[in-house]
C-alpha cells in the first residue's frame, strides 16, 4: 500500500491560522502593539497594514527607527535573549498582526526547515537594510537620504508593486528617520515635486525617475 504523501508546510498558511501560542489581533491606527520597556516574549508577523517603530531617549527625545510593512516580522529581539522592549510599535494604519510566543515560534524553526528558511531570509534582509541605513547616514546628504526612504517607503525594490505612501507620515517624521530638520524635509519635497519625481494626491505618490537621485553619485565601496 502507498503511503499517503503529507501536504508540504506553507510558511504564508501557517501565520494565517490561530493555533497553539499563535493568535491573530487587529490593530486600530495608531494602537499601540508594544511598548518600550515591556517584557519581550514573543515575535511579530504582519499580516496587513504598517507599523512604526519608535525610540524614546532617557532624555525624553523620540526617534523613529523603522516603518514595516505586510509581510515582515518584529520583536525577534526576544530570540536573541532580550528580556524588555527595546522599542515601541504602534500601527500607523488598521493592521492585522500575528503574535507567536517565543516558545512557538521556537518550536517550528526548529521543525519545519520552510519556516526557518523564510525567517532567516528576514533576518539577513533586516541586517542589510540595517548596514544600508548605516551607510546612507554617513555618506549621503539628507537630499539623497529622503529620496532613499520615500523610496523605500513606497516599496520599490521589492516583489510587491510600488504603492502611494500614507499620508500619515508627516515631514516631521522623515525628518526623524533621515536624521535632519522638519525644514530641509519640506525644502527637499518641494523640489522633488517641482522636478516631477514626486506627486501629492491625498497621499505621498513616488515615481520611479526619483531613483535617479539616489544613484547619482553613490558613495564607491572599494572592493
Amino acid at each position: 500500500m502507498a503511503l499517503e504523501r503529507q501536504p508540504s508546510f506553507d510558511p504564508k498558511s501557517f501565520l494565517t491560522m490561530v493555533g497553539e501560542g499563535r493568535s491573530i489581533g487587529e490593530y486600530r491606527k495608531d494602537q499601540i502593539v508594544f511598548s518600550q520597556g515591556d517584557p519581550a516574549d514573543a515575535v511579530f508577523y504582519i499580516q496587513s497594514g504598517k507599523v512604526k517603530v519608535t525610540v524614546v531617549s532617557e532624555q525624553g527625545k523620540e526617534a523613529v527607527v523603522a516603518m514595516l510593512g505586510t509581510n515582515q516580522f518584529f520583536g525577534e529581539g526576544c530570540l536573541a535573549g532580550q528580556a524588555q522592549r527595546i522599542a515601541t510599535v504602534a500601527a500607523m494604519i488598521d493592521s492585522v498582526i500575528v503574535r507567536l510566543e517565543k516558545a512557538a515560534i521556537l518550536r517550528v524553526i526548529q521543525q519545519e526547515s520552510a519556516f526557518s528558511e523564510m525567517f532567516i531570509a528576514h533576518l539577513l534582509a533586516r541586517a542589510i537594510r540595517v548596514e544600508a541605513d548605516l551607510v546612507d547616514q554617513l555618506f549621503n546628504s539628507s537630499e539623497k537620504r529622503l529620496a532613499r526612504m520615500l523610496l523605500l517607503l513606497a516599496n520599490f525594490g521589492k516583489e510587491e508593486k510600488p504603492e502611494p505612501i500614507l499620508a500619515k507620515i508627516s515631514q516631521e517624521t522623515l525628518a526623524d528617520m533621515i536624521g535632519t530638520t522638519r525644514s530641509r524635509v519640506s525644502f527637499f519635497m518641494n523640489k522633488f515635486r517641482k522636478l516631477g519625481l514626486i506627486d501629492y494626491n491625498g497621499c505621498i505618490e513616488v515615481r520611479s525617475s526619483l531613483l535617479n537621485v539616489v544613484l547619482h553619485d553613490e558613495p564607491h565601496i572599494n572592493t
